[in-house]
């Protein structure tokens, strides 16, 4: 019986540097209704997944403690209700947590089959990010095809992403990162611009590319001083959204842009967020970025696969900004 099984995951022994994610036993857990259960092959890894490791974002009420958001692997078992999916079927899902695992349980609406073409590895780098950057960059910014998007971090998986569905829906797109390397990976993925913060004021040349009139949408994944400076690089009814603060989560901001501008500041986080959310993004992503998947016109950028035991050096390598793209980790 399953209660009988055990498993390995990878635990956060205590809040710390990456050395504290240490592989454990635990028990495998069973579906309740409505739910699968996924035999994990591959499980991405997140910057939420550093702050839990870091005791600054715990796991919603009645959540596993154990990290991870997004996984791909094959059914294992269905619960009761779950229709439409059978044992055995390939699949990736946005998880609340548990993904660093050998299995996983979670709601069947948040599940979405594996596009064609594509490894469980690059599968697992779907869920977090596309369902983050379609609820963002999408809904909440409501980008629309010919405006204009500033995606700041763009070699992270959340920019990445970004840069590649805005450029698909037709929106013009500049992006933020640092060095020729990593501007180049942004131009590549299909911005207009990339512009190299260390050298360039990102404001200035946005401006500049738009004929003064600067983006109708930014996504902030820096926070910090980078808000105020977002708000200049604004639009007239431009929306600037906030999904994460490496710089920090206070800012100074003058408002008088904001009210002659007619700005909105607005933000979110996913994972507390009800199923029935999710489920309807996983409708709008199967429905209107799969096929883009499947096409070749978007694709997940994985720079590198540990395996399950080496997630501490997965987040050393997220914690240094090295890398272009998604971390993952292969289990099994």
């Amino acid at each position: 019986m399953a209660e009988s099984r055990s498993m390995t995951a990878i635990a956060v022994s205590q809040p710390g540097k990456p050395e504290v994610l240490v592989p454990a036993r635990r028990p495998v857990p069973d579906p309740a209704p409505g739910e699968i259960r996924i035999a994990i092959q591959a499980a991405g890894v997140n910057r939420p997944d550093v702050l839990q490791r870091l005791g600054k974002y715990n796991p919603p009420p009645g959540v596993t403690d154990i990290p991870g958001l997004e996984v791909a692997g094959t059914i294992d078992a269905l619960g009761e209700g779950v229709e439409g999916w059978q044992v055995g079927d390939p699949v990736c899902a946005l998880l609340a947590g548990g993904g660093y695992a050998e299995f996983c349980v979670v709601p069947a609406a948040q599940c979405l089959p594996i596009p064609a073409g594509l490894s469980m590895a690059e599968a697992a780098a779907l869920p977090e990010t596309f369902f983050t950057v379609w609820s963002n960059v999408f809904e909440r910014g409501a980008l629309q095809p010919g405006e204009a998007l500033l995606v700041h971090g763009g070699t992270s998986g959340i920019g990445t992403t970004a840069i590649q569905l805005a450029a698909a829906f037709g929106a013009r797109v500049f992006a933020t990162a640092r060095g020729s390397e990593k501007c180049g990976a942004c131009v590549r993925l299909g911005a207009e611009r990339a512009i190299d913060y260390a050298e360039e004021d990102f404001v200035a040349v946005v401006k500049e590319a738009t004929g003064g009139a600067g983006v109708n949408v930014v996504l902030d994944i820096v926070g910090g001083d980078y808000v105020a400076r977002s708000i200049d690089a604004l639009a007239v009814e431009g929306r600037y959204v906030c999904i994460g603060f490496v710089r920090g989560a206070t800012a100074n901001v003058n408002f008088f842009p904001v009210m002659t501008k007619r700005l909105v500041l607005t933000g979110s986080t996913l994972r507390a967020r009800p199923v029935a959310y999710k489920q309807a993004l996983a409708e709008q992503l199967k429905a209107r970025v799969w096929p883009l998947i499947a096409q070749g016109k978007v694709r997940p950028v994985v720079h590198e696969v540990f395996p399950l035991d080496k997630a501490a050096d997965a987040h050393r390598l997220m914690e240094s900004n090295q890398h272009v793209g998604k971390l993952v980790l292969a289990v099994g």
